[in-house]
């Protein structure tokens, strides 16, 4: 569990850390000569019962703001900090206000410096804090009054934090792994280690990878609180030493995920909570991102919604890649003035089109969430393995999908039903068609009406095997035709088959080309050719020649008499055998390779089986 203190700059939330942990969270020089925090610190906290959880320290400047962000997002609980000697500042109210648009709704208040005040100041105090409890994320937190200095209150503040810490939802452990870096450096002997606090799943020795970027990682070693591990799990600090990524390709803002589904995007659908900023979001307003540990340049669109400031489907567009899940929290500030001016949750991270309309709520039902996705993507589909993040569920409950009739599912993609069958109305179209055109053929060839339907071979195959399994159609290898079709001569293509089987049968070993058959008669007879061999009444011996089927058994005959087995023969050794010269004989050796009769080999052919038979 993750506990990230909150609050003003002075009013002590480093020696309430201190005094709590045992740990000076203040490590840089600068924080010690300045007496202020700069960056994020860390120190673990023993509960009992609970264990030891993991503590973020956070600055209180306003100039650091965006480091407090890096340092909120992913936490369990907050630890708000006010100073009882000035009460509610304007960063109090500001961290507040990111809290809440970060989600965050277990916490407790410490009232530090309570021995510089007396109890009627005290009271006073309090009162200014539930009042501005009252409109966050935190309404209802306990406060408890501390002094880092004496010690007070300091035992009443760790069981407060107990009890807030039970009402924790433990994060589940069989879910992709995703760590926001805070933290990158190089440690002599061992390499790139990258710090931060795990959102998600459970991480082990192996493959990894780093966004943006992808790059792919070896993790090498894992450690939380200073203790190397064999795992880490969510909501725990953790240090992972990598290989395969530099410091600056793994510096705060990027991430360290595991499992398949991730990718880096540029455009984030997203539902916004207006503050009450006095910046009014436009498409032409500048404004920070911040999710995570990432920080970056932004436009928003806002989608009409009439006058709602709770929920508004907006469109994000990033100056640079991130990597986020549907789920995901964010904040969003403006530029001139400082300020919070949004906050809020993505619905897809990964939109398909570069103009995508809003996803739909995240609170709604993952199968209506699903049905969303898929009328966006329409034909494209969606990406199975792209689910677990686009949905923002674990892939366990991805594992089984809704069992919902407007969903067609196939091995990689998701499709609306209502997809599937207009393209099987398509084909059947296509399939008729062309078997109209070409009454002579056995059917369409599956390429070929792949190609016609301009879809992926996925759903192409999807939209026929379902036409298959209605009876519609029927697959013979790679030829696809109505269900019950035979293909049919005309008068005149009967009259021309005759002439051609006459044609070829009688000139014996030698026949003619097909190229001379097509001048003499024309390029009708492609197809009765076709036709006749698909009947078994002329063999297809190469591109170039037909055979009568008597003339092949009778050269196959004379071949498997004059060849003994185990020994290799050159064409010049078979060439009187099977009675016919060198321009007819090389098709026919080959003819008989693909039959299996002969085998060639690196000086010649050897027989493959004497008890031969024409296929």
């Amino acid at each position: 569990m993750i506990l990230g203190t909150a609050g003003h700059i002075d009013h002590g939330k480093t020696a309430l850390v201190r005094a709590l942990t045992g740990v000076d969270t203040d490590r840089l020089p600068e924080e010690k000569r300045r007496g202020i925090t700069i960056d994020l610190g860390f120190a673990p906290l023993a509960l009992d019962g609970v264990g030891t959880i993991g503590v973020i320290d956070v600055p209180g400047h306003e100039a650091f703001v965006r480091t407090m962000l890096a340092g909120a997002t992913g936490i369990d609980l907050a630890l708000l900090v006010v100073a009882a000697d000035e009460g509610v500042m304007p960063q109090t109210r500001e961290h507040l206000t990111i809290l809440t648009m970060l989600g965050v709704r277990a916490g407790v208040v410490a009232l530090t410096k309570a021995d510089l005040v007396d109890d009627d100041w005290r009271s006073l105090v309090e009162g200014d804090v539930a009042e501005a409890l009252r409109s966050s994320g935190l309404d209802g937190a306990k406060i408890v009054s501390v002094s880092a200095v004496t010690g007070e209150g300091l035992d009443q503040l760790r069981s407060a934090i107990r009890a807030a810490a039970a009402t924790v939802t433990e994060r589940e452990t069989d879910d992709l792994f995703r760590m926001p870096i805070d933290r990158a450096f190089t440690v002599r002997g061992t390499g790139t280690v990258v710090t931060g606090t795990v959102w998600s799943g459970a991480l082990r020795r192996g493959p990894a990878m780093v966004y943006p970027g992808a790059f792919p990682v070896r993790v090498r070693e894992l450690q939380t609180h200073g203790a190397q591990v064999e795992s880490v799990r969510p909501s725990t600090r953790a240090a992972v030493a990598v290989s395969g990524v530099t410091v600056e390709q793994a510096g705060r803002g990027a991430v360290l995920v595991a499992g398949e589904g991730w990718a880096e995007s540029t455009t984030l659908l997203a539902e916004l909570t207006l503050a009450d900023a006095t910046v009014t979001v436009t498409p032409r307003t500048r404004v920070r991102l911040h999710l995570g540990a990432a920080d970056l340049g932004a436009h928003v669109r806002l989608f009409d919604a009439g006058d709602a400031r709770i929920n508004v489907p907006a469109r994000v567009r990033l100056d640079e890649p991130v990597v986020a899940r549907a789920g995901d929290r964010f904040v969003l500030r403006a530029g001139s003035p400082l300020e919070v001016i949004a906050g809020g949750v993505v619905t897809d991270p990964l939109p398909v089109e570069r103009r995508p309309k809003p996803a739909g709520a995240f609170a709604a039902s993952t199968a209506d969430r699903l049905l969303t996705l898929c009328a966006q993507a329409a034909e494209l589909g969606v990406d199975r393995r792209t689910l677990p993040v686009r949905l923002g569920r674990s892939p366990s409950e991805i594992g089984t999908l809704p069992d919902d009739d407007r969903l067609f599912l196939t091995d990689r993609r998701v499709y609306l039903r209502s997809i599937i069958s207009d393209l099987a109305e398509r084909v059947v179209k296509l399939v008729d068609q062309a078997l109209v055109n070409s009454s002579t053929e056995s059917g369409v060839q599956l390429d070929e009406l792949r190609g016609s339907l301009g879809v992926g071979e996925e759903l192409a195959d999807a939209a026929i095997r379902t036409l298959v399994e209605r009876g519609a159609l029927e697959v013979e290898g790679a030829v696809v035709r109505t269900a019950g079709w035979k293909p049919t001569l005309s008068g005149d293509q009967s009259a021309l088959a005759e002439r051609m089987v006459h044609a070829f049968c009688s000139s014996g070993e030698e026949p003619p080309a097909v190229a001379e058959v097509v001048a003499k008669h024309g390029e009708g007879v492609v197809p009765v050719l076709r036709y006749l061999e698909r009947e078994g009444r002329l063999i297809r011996v190469s591109g170039d020649f037909y055979y009568c089927p008597e003339v092949v058994d009778r050269m196959v005959g004379r071949l498997a008499q004059v060849m003994v087995e185990d020994r290799e023969y050159s064409p010049a050794d078979v060439k009187d055998a099977v009675g016919t010269s060198r321009k007819y004989l090389i098709p026919f050796l080959e003819y008989c390779d693909r039959t299996r009769v002969t085998e060639r080999k690196g000086a010649g052919r050897v027989l493959r089986n004497r008890q031969v038979a024409r296929p």
